[in-house]
């Protein structure tokens, strides 16, 4: 770490003393971004990295609803309005027991350059709520939701910020929020993406960040001559990013062999096929189930109890779940076992000791504030089909979708490549700042 680094990530452990994922978030884009800062002596004059690191708002509140034995629950609500520079905010909205401020801080950070990396118009914000819509009724998860939005709705709008869903927040929790701000705003309007095609929604945007991941894995193969025809691929996770993870590396001619959720994961030697998959997603969109059912529908599948599937050998793995879940000993054992490619499907699946293990072996390495953009990317063309009153057909959803996933590699690679060898950790992050820091110098102090 260089004496420059050092002193700005002590100024924000300052700042910031207990919120140890956004310390983690901000020291590994600035590691790779502080040479470019210090190469630009107007990024220096007028701050932009200190301000950069700030959200320009953060609102936090309360969210009291009622559940179905008549008891008051209060659960805590958030929205880091992190950075406008490029449009309105855009990410997010995450309900699970474990959302904290740090959560949302380090998430709306990421946000920032995976959205610049895009190429759309549109800045970066996350929120959510400590609410786990897990083991709800739809009574209950319509309660919460409607009281969440019934605060929310005056912080946001088609032009100011623009929520989608994220972890515990699906198609049914982002019907009920759209449906309570129309109520409340009176007004038809694109302020939330991921809605139900028919009422607003576009088609791909559920497949998109599984998808987006396969197309960048695929892009950083073909770097190399190959492609994921014939690999055998590892998945965690076996939600909406999971799933269609699978079903596109199925249509691609892979193999997938694992999935998980938060009691374990399952290794299915055979491969997850078409049926199979269609069988999981009923599983966990329709029945809410447990991924060791799996095991005991599908015979010759192994249950790993309480174990990540990383132990598994693999050509190329895809982090599905959620963030640091690849300690370096995984990422160790990864190299170990053969995994060459590492697409990130999840929000900083990797931890720092993780990230360092894979660009030391010069693996094909996707970070996700790149490879996952793929969902943000649709919720953006969403936001266009809105203003323009139009649908897109799926065929066309996917073709800009692949091209926005071939175009954020390309930026990768002409900030990342070092002689034989692409640091894709290091291009994602300088492509995504430089886009972002010159819009805020343009725009003065602010």
């Amino acid at each position: 770490m260089s004496e420059d680094v050092k002193n700005f990530m002590e100024n924000i452990q300052k700042k910031n003393p207990t919120e140890v994922k956004f310390y983690q978030a901000v020291k590994e884009v600035v590691e790779w971004v502080m040479p470019v800062v210090k190469a630009n002596s107007a990024y220096q004059k007028t701050k932009i990295l200190e301000r950069i690191v700030e959200p320009e708002r953060v609102i936090q509140f309360r969210v009291p609803w009622m559940d179905d034995a008549r008891e008051v629950q209060i659960n805590r609500g958030f929205r880091i309005e992190m950075n406008s520079a490029l449009g309105p905010y855009k990410g997010g909205l995450r309900f699970h027991s474990s959302v904290t401020e740090d959560t949302l801080k380090f998430l709306a950070f990421e946000q920032i350059f995976k959205n610049s990396l895009t190429g759309t118009p549109i800045g970066a914000g996350k929120g959510g709520s400590d609410f786990d819509p897990k083991n709800k009724s739809d009574n209950e998860v319509m309660a919460f939701t409607q009281s969440f939005m019934s605060e929310l709705f005056r912080h946001i709008g088609p032009q100011t910020d623009v929520p989608a869903g994220d972890v515990g927040v699906g198609g049914r929790e982002i019907g009920f929020l759209f449906g309570q701000y129309k109520r409340l705003a009176n007004e038809f309007s694109g302020v939330i993406t991921g809605k139900g095609y028919g009422w607003g929604g576009s088609l791909i945007r559920p497949e998109a960040t599984g998808y987006g991941a396969v197309f960048f894995a695929q892009e950083m193969l073909a770097t190399r001559g190959d492609s994921i025809k014939g690999k055998t691929v590892t998945v965690s996770g076996s939600g909406n990013v999971a799933q269609y993870t699978v079903e596109k590396v199925n249509e691609l001619g892979g193999k997938v062999v694992t999935l998980s959720d938060s009691d374990g994961s399952i290794y299915d030697e055979n491969g997850i096929d078409a049926e199979k998959l269609a069988w999981v997603m009923d599983l966990k969109n329709n029945h809410r189930g447990r991924i060791w059912e799996y095991a005991e529908k599908f015979k010759g599948t192994k249950y790993l109890k309480g174990k990540k599937p990383w132990d598994i050998p693999c050509d190329v793995a895809f982090p599905s779940a959620i963030e640091n879940e690849i300690d370096e000993n995984d990422a160790k054992t990864l190299v170990a076992n053969g995994c060459f490619c590492v697409s990130e499907g999840a929000n900083m699946p990797t931890v720092q000791g993780g990230i360092e293990v894979f660009l030391n072996a010069k693996i094909l390495y996707g970070p996700g504030k790149a490879a996952n953009a793929g969902g943000v990317a649709v919720s953006s063309l969403e936001m266009t089909q809105n203003a323009m009153h139009l649908f897109w057909s799926r065929e066309k959803v996917e073709e800009e979708l692949h091209q926005i996933m071939k175009n954020i590699h390309e930026a990768c690679v002409q900030h990342g490549k070092v002689d034989d060898w692409i640091n894709y950790v290091k291009g994602a992050n300088i492509a995504g700042f430089i886009k972002v820091a010159d819009a805020m110098l343009a725009q003065g102090i602010v």
